[in-house]
């Protein structure tokens, strides 16, 4: 699980700056498309390596530096070193999301320090590729990996032809909700947004201590899930020069009113998640559902161990009945250094890791990773699991169900740094407060535009 992430508010804008400027010193390489971001022509000019230049290289003393924050990393390179004994794998922690990338882009800047093998974020992608500072690993193999991976995940890490990490762990989203609470008050879990808001009024009247659900302002990740799932295009960036920021669509207008409505109306909390307050009101029952990812059943069987039982999942309400889409929350790659000496060992422990069948079906069964890759999503051992906390329903078929409906169409900026921040600064801070989030929303608009423009970039 990657996606429960400390919020953003109290964390320093040196960083993006920093991101930025290190993006528009190396922005001269050519264009691509807005899926991914890359700072070069979208593909490579290697040729792809042999399988006989693989077996040298694997079989050739080598030591690999891992970056990665994944608990319990080592048993993943335990497998690999096994399989390959001549190459040693050092595994570091350097902190979580910004606090990993911080560590990484001073390292990049000063040419030396940084591993061969990273885990980066989905969004986070476009920042480190536009500077070139991540290997095409389609040469290496990996671009015979797209037909294992649903088509939106391969979009999140390719520009053009080049692929810019393995997938490691995806948030498709869905709702989990306290069965016995929904009994208690009459209601049945809502298939569209309509019945979430005429449920959130009646949980309110009837059980006054409780919510239907929360928004937090502190979390942008959710919010641009919601976003995703209602087909916003919201950002979208050329690989050169050309962002497209557009926040002021139908899309996002309908996503924004919606939860001003439900806040101004007491209809729902709006908590800041992730910390004690927010573990306490899953665990007590404040609120008697959660929009999240597929990590979401996992995080929450740890965080609120008590109510096992009582807790079932279900596909995010629809905006129309009978629609199927959803967005996606979270999730990481493992991404290779163009810095590397050893690129081809360091592509092939970032394709094992998160590809060998042992290997990927320990991150899910023993991790609690949300996996992409066909090897777990059509493992009987993973779709089959019921765990009792959701009262034997079979989640994760569930939510491997609600991969298939996310939109393929979806792209970041590569200053997300700041993007995320100034969130939490504008249209989070409208949720936080009640306040209006039409207002927020421009503000952020207007924010991000500004810093883009500011950064050399241009905005369509």
């Amino acid at each position: 699980m990657s996606a429960p992430r400390k919020p953003l508010r109290s964390r320093s804008r040196a960083l993006a700056a920093v991101v930025a400027a290190s993006a528009l010193a190396l922005s001269a390489c050519g264009g691509g498309d807005d899926a991914g971001g890359s700072g070069d022509d979208g593909g490579s000019s290697v040729e792809p390596v042999s399988q006989e230049e693989i077996d040298e290289a694997m079989s050739t003393p080598t030591t690999l530096t891992f970056w990665t924050w994944l608990p319990d990393a080592q048993k993943e390179v335990d497998l690999f070193e096994a399989a390959y004994p001549d190459i040693d794998v050092e595994l570091v922690n350097a902190g979580q999301g910004l606090d990993q990338y911080t560590k990484l882009r001073t390292a990049i800047r000063a040419g030396e320090g940084a591993p061969d093998v990273v885990q980066i974020e989905y969004q986070y992608l476009p920042s480190f590729t536009l500077g070139g500072d991540l290997l095409d690993l389609g040469p290496y193999g990996a671009a015979e990996l797209e037909d294992t991976y649903p088509e939106w995940v391969w979009e999140q890490i390719t520009q053009g032809e080049g692929v810019y990490g393995i997938p490691q762990d995806i948030g498709p989203m869905g709702s989990l909700y306290r069965q016995d609470i929904l009994d208690e008050v009459g209601i049945t879990a809502p298939t569209t947004w309509d019945e979430f808001a005429e449920a959130a009024r009646t949980m309110r009247q009837a059980k006054p201590d409780t919510y239907l659900t929360n928004m937090p302002g502190n979390d942008p990740g959710q919010f641009v899930g919601l976003l995703w799932q209602n087909g916003a295009k919201p950002f979208g960036f050329d690989g050169d020069q050309t962002v497209t920021i557009d926040l002021d669509t139908p899309e996002v207008t309908e996503v924004v009113d919606y939860w001003q409505g439900l806040i101004q109306e007491d209809a729902v909390s709006t908590d800041a998640d992730f910390n004690d307050q927010w573990y306490q009101g899953l665990s007590n029952g404040k609120y008697a559902s959660w929009q999240t990812a597929a990590w979401g059943p996992v995080f929450l069987q740890g965080t609120a161990a008590n109510t096992s039982g009582l807790w079932r999942a279900a596909p995010l309400p629809a905006w129309e009945e009978g629609d199927t889409a959803t967005g996606n929350w979270g999730g990481s790659t493992d991404a290779v250094l163009s810095s590397t000496e050893n690129p081809i060992a360091a592509a092939q422990l970032a394709k094992f890791i998160n590809t060998d069948p042992e290997s990927a079906l320990t991150m899910a069964t023993e991790q609690f990773l949300f996996v992409p890759s066909d090897v777990v999503l059509e493992d009987p051992t993973f779709l089959e699991a019921a765990p009792e906390f959701f009262g034997g329903q079979q989640v994760n078929q569930l939510y491997t169900d609600l991969s298939e409906e996310v939109d393929t169409d979806f792209g970041w900026l590569p200053f997300m740094d700041y993007v995320y921040n100034s969130f939490n600064d504008t249209l989070g801070t409208a949720i936080d407060e009640g306040g209006d989030m039409e207002a927020g929303l421009q503000a952020w608009e207007e924010d991000i535009t500004s810093y883009a423009e500011q950064q050399g970039f241009t905005v369509q």
